[in-house]
C-alpha cells in the first residue's frame, strides 16, 4: 500500500489547475490586471525537446523557480513564470535525414512528451504563454529582429546602435554602408562538416566528430553579427548584475580585453600588422608566425617550401579552434622560406606558419618572443629558433641573463636599445611612442571576442528574410514576414555550402531577378530573445507591446531571476545580452540587460556518481519516480538533496525518505478505518490552542521557510518543516488554524498533498491563492527556560520556569519539585543558590 494516496489526488489537482488556469498571469490591458501589484519575473532556461525526454536532473531548477514563484504569488506579486521550447536544432534535422520524417513532426512529438512530463510534476506555469521557436508567429519576430540588426550600425561617437538611414543621409556609398551594418556578409574560416552539410559552432565540433562525422576548416561567405562593437559595454555593464563571480569571469575572459600596440612588419614587401600586449619585448622577437589560413601564406611561401606548407595547411583544416588552442599539445609548424623585417632593429626574422595562431583571433599573425612566452619558447626549442632575453628581474648591471629563463612578468628591459634599464611599464610607453613617431605602429585595445558567425546550412532553422539581386543583398518588407521553409521531402545535405534549401528552386525564386537566401539562422537566434516574448506571447502587431515591456521590466534588467545550467555560461548569455542592448539602443526596450540575477543549479549525477547519460545507462526517468513515490516526493527530494548550486548524486533511498516525511504529514491529519479509507483524525480540532511549544515551532517554521525561500536555501527550509511535522505528530491536539498555516508554508514545495488536505478540511479557497501566513514575533520569544536542579552537587531534576521568574519564585518551585523532595525530605536545607538562567544548587543534610 502507498503511504498516502498521491496517485489519486495528484492527477486530480493537475486537472483542476489546468482547467481553471490557476496560474494564468494577467497582462496590462487584461480585465483582471492589477497595476498596483508588484511584478516578479522568474525564468527557467527553456529546454530543447529531445526525443529522450526529461531525466531527473532537468526538474531541479524548474522546481526551485516554481517554489519561488508560488511563494511570490502568495506574497502579493504578479508572477510571470512561463515555459517554452528551444525547438529548432540539428538533432531533429539529422533524425529527419535518417527516417524521412519531417523535423516538425519529430519536434512536436518531443514537445508533447516534455509538456506532459512537466505537467505531471505540478509546476505552476502559465501555459497560455507557452512559446515554441519554430511557430510561424515566433519565427516572424525572430526574422524581424534580424532586420533590425541589418538596418542598424554602431555609432562610435555615441557607443550605441543607430538606424542605417543616418549613414544613407550622409551620402555614404552602398559599400561603405554595408561595411558598418550590425548584420553583414563576410568570408570567415568555419568548421564545415561535409557529411552533415553545415557549419558547426566551435563547441559543437567535438560532439559531432565523436559521432563519426567529418569536420574541416574552410573559408565561407557567411552572415555575421557585429557583436565585437559591444565588447566594452558587455564588460562594463556586466558588473552591476547579481551573477556568480565565476560566470562574470568566464564572460570577461571570453571577451578578452587587452591593451598594447599594433606593430607593422614587412614580409617580402607586404605589410602585416601584429597585436602585442608587450611592445616592450619587440627587440626579443626572433621569428614570426602566420595562421595557416592567412591570405599572405601562399604569396610569400618559397617554391622549395610549397609542398610542405600545402600539406600542413590541409592537415590544419581538420582541426577545431579548441584543438589548435590547446596549450598542452605538441607544437607543430612549417617554415615558409620567407623573412620579415623587425621594424625596431631591421633584423630579418623567419616567417613560420603554425596551427596555434588562428585567423579568428587578433590579425592572424604574431611576433614570437620565445624568451618571454611559454608557447613561443616551446616552439623555438623544438625548431631551433633563437631565444633572446630582453626582460630580467634584476638591474641589468647586477646579473647576467640566463637564456633558459622564461619570464612573462614585468621587470627591467635589457638587450633592447633605447629601452635598456627601463621598467616594463615605462618601456611599453616609450616603445608605443617610438612606433607612433616612426609610423611603425599605434596604441591598440584588442578583444579576443570575434564577430558572431550567424549562418547555418540547414533546413530546420529560421530562413533569413534576405533577397539577392545582381550580387546585392536586401531584406524583405516586414509585412512579408514570416518567411517559412518550403515543404521538402529530402533534407539530405548536398555538400553545397548554400545548404539543403538550394534544392527548393521554386521557393528560392522570389522574382525574375531576385532570389532568397538559402542559409538559415542558428538555434541561438530563437533563444536570444525568448524571455521577451513570454511577456506578450500572442501579440501579432509587435514582438512585445510597450505596456507589457514597461510593466515586466525591472530597474536594470527585464528578468528578476534566471535559473539554468553552467553550460550556457558564455555563449547564450552573451548573445542574449548583445541582442538586448541593440534593442535598447534602438528604443524598443527600457532596460540595458536581460537578466538581473543569475543562479546556476548544480548537476545531478547518476547513482554511480557519473553524469547522467543514455550511453552509460544511469539515467533516471522522472515518470518512474512519480509513479512510485508521487510528484511531491520528487519535488521535495530534488530540493532536499543539498544546496541548489552544488553537484549532487541521485539516491532513490533519499526519495523514500522524503516520501516518508509526506506520509507523516498525511497521517498527522488522517487515520485509516478498518476498510482502509482515510478519515480526518480526531486530533484535528477547530479551536485555539494554549500549547506554547506548538505555537512556537509553527511560527518559527513560517519565518524560517519564508527567509530560506528568498535565499534559495530550500534544503534547510524542508528540514524546518520536518521539525514542525514532528511537533504536530506529538501534539495532543492540532488546531486547524495552525495546520492551515503550515500547509500554506509547505504548499510551494508539495502543492498536491497540501491542496488535498486543505480541501478535506472543508476549505474551498486554494492555498496557492491565499496570502503567505504572518509569523507572530511574540511566539518566537522564549517565555520559559529550563534549569538544572542539584542537591549537594548532584543533578537530581530539571525545572521549567518562566523566563522572568524571580530568585525567590525559582527557589520555591525547586524545593516543591517531587524529585527534589525525595532527596531533601528529612534533611535540613542549609543553603539554596540560584544561578539565573542556569541552575539551582540545594545544600541539605
Amino acid at each position: 500500500m502507498k503511504p498516502f494516496p498521491f496517485d489519486v489526488f495528484e492527477p486530480k489537482w493537475q486537472s483542476i489547475w489546468d482547467e481553471n488556469k490557476t496560474f494564468r498571469t494577467p497582462n496590462p490591458g487584461d480585465a483582471d490586471f492589477d497595476a498596483t501589484k508588484p511584478k516578479y519575473f522568474v525564468l527557467d532556461m527553456f529546454p530543447y525537446p529531445s526525443g529522450a525526454g526529461l531525466h531527473v536532473g532537468h526538474p531541479e531548477g524548474y522546481t526551485a523557480t516554481d517554489i519561488l514563484g508560488r511563494f511570490k504569488r502568495m506574497n502579493g506579486f504578479n508572477v510571470l513564470h512561463p515555459m517554452g521550447w528551444d525547438a529548432f536544432g540539428l538533432p531533429a534535422e539529422q533524425y529527419a535525414i535518417k527516417t524521412g520524417q519531417h523535423p516538425r513532426i519529430t519536434t512536436e512529438q518531443n514537445i508533447d512528451n516534455f509538456r506532459k512530463q512537466l505537467k505531471s510534476l505540478g509546476f505552476g506555469y502559465d501555459w497560455d504563454r507557452e512559446i515554441n521557436t519554430t511557430d510561424p508567429g515566433y519565427v516572424k519576430w525572430t526574422q524581424w529582429l534580424f532586420i533590425q540588426l541589418y538596418n542598424s550600425y554602431f555609432c562610435e561617437d555615441d557607443k550605441k546602435a543607430k538606424p542605417i538611414s543616418e549613414l544613407e543621409a550622409k551620402g555614404l556609398s552602398r559599400e561603405e554602408i554595408d561595411a558598418q551594418r550590425l548584420a553583414f556578409i563576410s568570408e570567415a574560416p568555419v568548421n564545415w562538416s561535409p557529411d552533415l552539410g553545415t557549419v558547426l559552432a566551435n563547441e559543437e565540433v567535438e560532439e559531432w566528430k565523436a559521432k563519426g562525422h567529418t569536420v574541416e576548416r574552410r573559408p565561407l561567405k557567411q552572415w555575421m553579427l557585429r557583436i565585437t562593437k559591444y565588447a566594452q559595454r558587455l564588460i562594463d555593464e556586466l558588473e552591476p548584475l547579481d551573477w556568480p563571480d565565476s560566470i562574470k569571469a568566464l564572460q570577461t575572459n571570453w571577451i578578452g580585453k587587452s591593451t598594447g600596440a599594433e606593430v607593422k612588419f614587412d614580409i617580402e614587401g607586404n605589410e602585416v600588422t601584429v597585436f602585442t600586449t608587450r611592445p616592450d619585448t619587440l627587440f626579443g622577437a626572433t621569428y614570426m608566425v602566420l595562421a595557416p589560413e592567412h591570405e599572405l601564406v601562399k604569396k610569400i611561401t618559397t617554391a622549395e617550401k610549397k609542398a610542405e606548407v600545402d600539406a600542413y595547411i590541409t592537415a590544419c583544416a581538420s582541426k577545431s579552434d579548441l584543438e589548435r588552442g590547446d596549450l598542452n599539445k605538441d607544437k607543430s609548424g612549417v617554415f615558409t622560406g620567407a623573412y620579415a623585417t623587425n621594424p625596431v632593429n631591421g633584423e630579418q626574422i623567419p616567417v613560420w606558419i603554425a596551427d596555434y595562431v588562428m585567423m579568428g583571433y587578433g590579425t592572424g599573425a604574431i611576433m614570437a618572443v620565445p624568451a618571454h612566452d611559454e608557447r613561443d619558447y616551446e616552439f623555438a626549442l623544438k625548431f631551433g629558433i633563437d631565444i633572446r632575453i630582453v626582460v630580467i628581474d634584476q638591474n641589468p648591471d647586477q646579473a647576467e641573463p640566463n637564456s633558459g629563463q622564461i619570464k612573462s612578468t614585468p621587470g627591467v628591459a635589457v638587450n633592447s636599445g633605447f629601452l635598456d634599464g627601463m621598467k616594463t611599464k615605462d618601456a611599453k610607453k616609450a616603445m608605443i611612442q617610438w612606433l607612433l613617431d616612426n609610423d611603425k605602429g599605434t596604441f591598440k585595445t584588442n578583444f579576443k571576442l570575434r564577430d558572431w558567425l550567424f549562418s547555418r546550412q540547414r533546413y530546420w532553422g529560421e530562413p533569413f528574410p534576405v533577397l539577392w539581386e545582381n550580387g546585392q543583398h536586401s531584406v524583405v518588407s516586414e509585412d512579408e514576414l514570416p518567411i517559412l521553409q518550403p515543404e521538402m521531402d529530402d533534407f539530405k545535405p548536398t555538400g553545397d555550402p548554400r545548404g539543403p534549401l538550394v534544392k527548393a528552386t521554386d521557393w528560392i525564386k522570389y522574382s525574375e531577378t531576385a532570389e532568397r537566401e538559402t542559409n538559415t539562422m542558428p538555434q541561438w537566434a530563437g533563444s536570444c530573445w525568448y524571455y521577451l516574448r513570454y511577456c506578450d506571447p500572442n501579440n501579432s502587431e509587435r514582438f512585445i507591446s510597450k505596456e507589457a515591456e514597461t510593466y515586466w521590466s525591472g530597474e536594470g534588467a527585464t528578468v528578476d531571476l534566471y535559473v539554468g545550467g553552467t553550460e550556457h555560461a558564455v555563449l547564450h548569455l552573451l548573445y542574449a545580452r548583445f541582442w538586448h542592448k541593440v534593442l535598447y539602443d534602438l528604443g524598443h526596450l527600457s532596460t540595458k540587460e536581460p537578466f538581473q540575477k543569475l543562479v546556476n543549479q548544480g548537476l545531478i549525477l547518476g547513482e554511480d556518481g557519473q553524469k547522467m547519460s543514455k550511453s552509460i545507462g544511469n539515467v533516471v526517468n522522472p515518470d518512474e519516480v512519480v509513479e512510485q513515490y508521487g510528484a511531491d516526493s520528487l519535488r521535495l527530494y530534488e530540493m532536499f538533496m543539498g544546496p541548489l548550486t552544488q553537484v549532487k548524486p541521485w539516491q532513490m533511498k533519499g526519495v523514500e525518505g522524503v516520501s516518508r516525511f509526506l506520509g507523516k504529514v498525511w497521517r498527522a491529519v488522517f487515520t485509516q478505518n478498518q476498510a482502509g479509507e482515510w478519515q480526518l483524525s480526531e486530533k484535528v480540532v477547530n479551536e485555539e490552542t494554549s500549547d506554547k511549544a506548538l505555537l512556537k515551532v509553527v511560527h518559527e517554521t513560517i519565518k524560517k521557510v519564508g527567509e530560506d525561500i528568498e535565499s534559495l536555501s530550500f534544503n534547510t527550509a524542508i528540514s524546518q518543516m520536518m521539525i514542525c511535522t514532528n511537533a504536530f505528530t506529538k501534539a495532543e491536539k492540532i488546531p486547524v488554524s495552525l495546520l492551515v498555516d503550515f500547509l500554506k508554508v509547505l504548499n510551494p514545495f508539495a502543492p498536491h498533498i497540501t491542496e488535498e488536505i486543505n480541501q478535506q478540511l472543508g476549505n474551498s479557497e486554494l492555498l496557492s491563492e491565499q496570502a503567505w501566513p504572518l509569523y507572530v514575533e511574540e511566539y518566537l520569544i522564549e517565555s520559559e527556560i529550563q534549569l538544572v536542579v542539584q542537591v549537594n552537587g548532584k543533578v537530581r531534576a530539571k525545572l521549567t520556569v518562566a523566563k522572568d521568574s524571580s530568585k525567590e519564585e525559582v527557589e520555591a518551585l525547586a524545593l516543591a519539585d517531587e524529585k527534589v523532595k525525595s532527596f531533601t525530605d528529612g534533611n535540613t536545607i542549609r543553603k539554596v543558590i540560584v544561578v539565573p538562567g542556569r541552575l539551582v544548587n540545594i545544600v541539605a543534610n
